[in-house]
């Protein structure tokens, strides 16, 4: 690398990295005097606070990565503009094209820190961050689906409770139906199911099971049955953010378990799969733009600049909050939804980057 190179990158890097360190302090500061009522109403240990501010700040600074990242881009490169230095760079002979390589070589690094952390680090430390709000400061907030669980379990098995208690590990209206090439083959239900965990069975209270024959039907009733099933618990209701725990290999396992069994949190699910690829790619997209806005010298000096910057920081979370709400709540496609504020704005870094070269 020559001067110009090794110059962009180590200010690409540096402001960066000080600004999560500069942000990532105010924001448990934050968060510590929003939840130091209930923390010490709850009598939470020392070490368990301190290990949940240890996950805050994986999940905060994944979590506003791409917004980071772009403020510090336009600040440091308004800097160089307003000091003259862009000017001099491309007057020198280098092109934009080649000013530009140290900031690709940077969101490059930056990017595969950001691939990194949503493949691996994120994963274990959302676990700990959401295990601790639930647990300490919403211990009432529903964590699973407890209402009208409908589950395939198997190619031919499907379960249905209307309602199940998580804390008791107990389901009421319990239905099982056994069905083989289109037909019903047999059906299980009981007034009440509930896990024995010592003996990894479960229990079902007043116990029916009709095998459907050719003439007539075969009927079985029991007062209480114990019995096995290929299901666990945590599979008849995953927590609510399980998505966000798993690292890669295992959420693509999860998903493709999920649409088998018809979970209607795919949409939920494959969002955020797919964030962890397009994170990275928002990374070049982001810093192309911040380059194209602030290395020139405008009369307003950086303050306009960085109110730019910061209006296509919102308009970007936007697009980001909206698609994946609507993915959420409704049968659009998650890949869309995820992509969708990045090919919209790689066509605006697109048409910046070439005003900008001109």
């Amino acid at each position: 690398m020559k001067i110009l190179d090794w110059y962009i990158l180590k200010r690409y890097l540096f402001t960066f990295f000080m600004m999560l360190l500069l942000f990532i302090p105010i924001g448990i500061t934050v968060n510590l005097a929003e939840k130091i009522g209930k923390l010490l109403e709850n009598e939470v240990p020392l070490k368990e606070i301190v290990i949940f501010y240890l996950n805050f700040t994986v999940y905060f600074a994944y979590l506003l990565f791409p917004l980071f990242l772009f403020l510090s881009v336009i600040w440091f490169t308004s800097k160089l503009a307003n000091n003259t230095e862009v000017i001099a760079f491309l007057s020198s002979g280098v092109s934009f094209s080649r000013f530009l390589r140290p900031y690709i070589i940077g969101a490059s690094i930056t990017g595969g820190l950001a691939l990194f952390l949503g493949m691996y680090l994120a994963p274990i430390a959302s676990k700990g961050f959401n295990e601790f709000e639930y647990k300490y400061l919403h211990p009432n907030r529903k964590t699973t689906q407890d209402v009208n669980v409908f589950r395939q379990i198997n190619d031919n098995e499907f379960i249905y409770v209307s309602s199940f208690d998580i804390n008791n590990k107990q389901g009421i209206n319990f239905t099982l139906e056994h069905i083989e090439d289109n037909k019903l083959k047999y059906k299980i239900s009981a007034k009440t199911i509930k896990y024995i965990a010592k003996d990894t069975t479960y229990r079902l209270v007043d116990y029916v099971k009709r095998t459907v024959g050719n003439l007539e039907d075969e009927l079985v009733f029991e007062r209480s049955k114990d019995t096995l099933f290929p299901f666990d618990v945590e599979d008849l209701t995953p927590v609510i953010y399980i998505a966000e725990i798993l690292p890669y290999s295992e959420l693509s396992k999860f998903i493709e378990k999920e649409e088998k069994r018809g979970s209607s949190n795919i949409g939920r699910y494959e969002l955020v799969l797919y964030r962890k690829w397009s994170l990275p790619v928002s990374v070049f997209i982001l810093t192309i733009i911040a380059v194209a806005v602030s290395s020139i010298k405008r009369r307003g000096g950086m303050g306009v600049n960085l109110a730019i910057g910061i209006c296509i920081a919102m308009v970007f979370v936007f697009f980001d909050k909206i698609f994946g709400v609507l993915a959420e709540q409704s049968n659009f496609p998650s890949f869309i939804a995820v992509w969708f504020p990045n090919m919209v704005f790689g066509i605006l870094a697109f048409y910046l980057l070439r005003n900008a070269k001109r």
